[in-house]
C-alpha cells in the first residue's frame, strides 16, 4: 500500500511542520544574537536598557541606571524607589534584593544611600505604569510611630548601658547591617532592647530561638552576630514570644531590618545608623535637638 496515496495531505502537513520548526529555530537564533550583540561595557548596556524602558515604561521617570554591580541585574533609580531589570530589558523585578554572601539587604542599604531619611522598609513600586483598569494592591507604609505596649517582655534581649536611653531594635541575626548597628549602639551607650524577627526565614528563626533561650542571651546575641550562634538547638517557652515580635513588625510595616524604636515616645528610625545619628535620635526624644 502506498500510504501517501491514501493520505494526500500528509506531505503538505509535513512540509508545513518543517517550515514551522525552521522558523522557530530562526527566531531562537535571532533572540540569542540580540542578547549576545548587546554592548559589553556597563555604560553601553545601561544605555540600551534605558532606551528599552522608555518604550516599555513611558510613564516611569528614570533617574539613574547601573549595570555593573549586581550580576545579571541592572539597578534602576526612579524617584525615591528602586527596581531591577535584567540585561535583556525583558524581566523587571520589583522588591528587595539580598546579598546572601554578605547577608545584607542590598535594596534597603541603597535606598538609605540615596536618601538617609527614607523609610526603606517599604517595597519599591512602579505605580504609574499599572495596567489600565486594574487597581494596584495597596502596600502598607512603614510606621513612623508605634505603640510598644502590646509587646511581651519575654521576646526581648537586653544589653548595653542599663542607665542609657532605651531603644527597641528589631533585627535579624543574619542581617549584615544589624551586625554593624550593634557596634554603633554600643558606642552610643544606650540601653538596647533587641527583638529578633525572621526576615531571612527559618534559619533566622532558629538562631533567634537559640539566642533567646541561652543561659546568657546578651552574650549569645553578640556571638551570633560574630557568626558563632549557639548550635545546641535549645529552645524554651520564651521562644514563642518571637511570634509577637513578628506580628508587631508585620502590623507596622517593618519589612526590613534593622528598625530602631525610641521607647520614650515610639518614634521609629528605619535602617542602619552610626553612633552619632543614634545620639541625635535620642536627643530629639528628650527635646534637646535643635
Amino acid at each position: 500500500m502506498n500510504y501517501n496515496e491514501h493520505r494526500p495531505g500528509l506531505k503538505a502537513r509535513a512540509a508545513h511542520l518543517a517550515l514551522a520548526l525552521s522558523s522557530a529555530a530562526a527566531v531562537l537564533t535571532l533572540g540569542v544574537s540580540a542578547v549576545t550583540a548587546m554592548p559589553a561595557s556597563a555604560a553601553g548596556l545601561a544605555s540600551d536598557v534605558a532606551q528599552a524602558l522608555k518604550l516599555r515604561l513611558p510613564k516611569t521617570p528614570i533617574d539613574a541606571i547601573s549595570c555593573d554591580t549586581l550580576g545579571p541585574w541592572c539597578e534602576v533609580v526612579s524617584g525615591d524607589t528602586l527596581f531591577y531589570i535584567d540585561e535583556t530589558a525583558r524581566y523587571l523585578f520589583v522588591g528587595r534584593l539580598y546579598d546572601m554572601e554578605e547577608r545584607r539587604d542590598v535594596t534597603a542599604a541603597r535606598l538609605l544611600e540615596l536618601n538617609p531619611d527614607l523609610l526603606a522598609a517599604g517595597a519599591a513600586r512602579v505605580a504609574s505604569d499599572a495596567p489600565a483598569g486594574r487597581e494596584e494592591e495597596p502596600v502598607q507604609a512603614a510606621a513612623s510611630h508605634v505603640d510598644l505596649s502590646s509587646l511581651p517582655a519575654a521576646g526581648a534581649i537586653h544589653w548595653g548601658n542599663p542607665k542609657g536611653e532605651r531603644l527597641v531594635v528589631f533585627s535579624d541575626f543574619q542581617c549584615g547591617y544589624c551586625q554593624r548597628l550593634a557596634g554603633e549602639l554600643a558606642k552610643a551607650r544606650v540601653h538596647v532592647e533587641e527583638r529578633p524577627i525572621s526576615i531571612f526565614g527559618a534559619a533566622s528563626r532558629s538562631i533567634s530561638e537559640a539566642v533567646l533561650c541561652a543561659r546568657d542571651p546578651a552574650e549569645a546575641l553578640h556571638a551570633a552576630y560574630a557568626g558563632q550562634a549557639p548550635t545546641t538547638g535549645k529552645t524554651c517557652k520564651d521562644a514563642k514570644a518571637l511570634d509577637a515580635n513578628e506580628a508587631f513588625a508585620k502590623a507596622n510595616g517593618f519589612a526590613g531590618t534593622p528598625v530602631i524604636v525610641r521607647a520614650r515616645d515610639g518614634a521609629v528610625l528605619h535602617g542602619y545608623r552610626d553612633a552619632a545619628a543614634i545620639r541625635r535620635f535620642v536627643a530629639e526624644g528628650k527635646g534637646e535637638a535643635q
